[in-house]
């Protein structure tokens, strides 16, 4: 089994894959899955189901809720099944399933450990594939307890660190010219994340285009300033400088700042 979460949450069996319509036995399912090999207390679990409004039959509901679960990861030719009661609450024993989020976060920490080697072609590949596995918004932006959305966000700002080291690998590889369109769209996306300004400007000028570089920056310098009253950080105005004195140690700026 596969559990990807990843996206909306989806269950892949050989070649069948499975969407849980009902949003409490999903919530359920991903609580465990966070905490997969380990116990989740039943106070735990209800928190992440109903939040603070509590049904007066919680804990009778989420026995329901364990039940249809166990009914549907229940696997044909097995008398076992994954997920245990263990005092006290439950846990889901993870055996030889695969979770895309720890595929994910693996592959994360080994490009990582190529950047600080200088490997940056299998910095990349690791980054891509990594990314690659993304289906959409970490589990659909489903539920509202501290485990779940703490995953959630975890999750989300990994991806975004990984954005940002995958475009300084490649521009150390001196693929700036290919990545401009997607700088633009990652400003757009996130215009509070300095560094992904700083990418723009220094791919703008290493592609020749300065006046757009010198734009770029006074875009990010009026967006943080009207939103956070704050100009830019040291590196993007160090940037600035030097593109306006343009100074030939630009074009290693990237990974002086990184």
């Amino acid at each position: 089994m596969k559990y990807e979460l990843l996206g909306t949450l989806r269950l892949v069996d050989g070649e069948n894959s499975t969407f849980i319509s009902a949003q409490k036995l999903e919530i359920l399912l991903v609580t465990l899955l966070v905490r997969a090999d380990h116990v989740v207390t039943t106070d735990q679990l209800m928190g992440e189901i109903w939040g603070d409004r509590l049904p007066r039959r919680a804990t009778a509901g989420l026995h329901v809720y364990i039940s249809e679960l166990r009914k549907l990861l229940h696997r044909a030719g097995r008398t076992d099944g994954p997920i245990l009661t263990r005092s006290p609450g439950y846990m889901l024993v993870r055996g030889d399933d695969d979770i895309d989020a720890e595929t994910f976060l693996a592959l994360t920490e080994r490009a990582r450990k190529h950047m600080r080697e200088q490997r940056l072609e299998e910095a990349c590949e690791c980054f891509e594939a990594g990314l690659a596995l993304w289906r959409g918004p970490v589990l659909g932006d489903i539920g509202i307890g501290p485990i779940v959305s703490s995953f959630a966000t975890r999750l989300s700002e990994t991806r975004t660190d990984c954005m940002e080291m995958l475009v300084d690998a490649q521009l150390q590889l001196g693929r700036h010219r290919e990545l401009v369109g997607l700088l633009y769209s990652l400003t757009a996306e996130n215009p509070l994340r300095e560094a992904f300004h700083r990418q723009l400007m220094l791919a703008l000028y290493r592609s020749e285009r300065q006046a757009d570089a010198l734009k770029a920056y006074q875009s990010a310098r009026k967006t943080l300033i009207d939103e956070l009253g704050l100009e830019p950080c040291a590196p993007l105005q160090d940037l600035h400088r030097a593109i306006l004195r343009a100074d030939p140690r630009t074009l290693d700026f990237c990974a002086a700042a990184a």
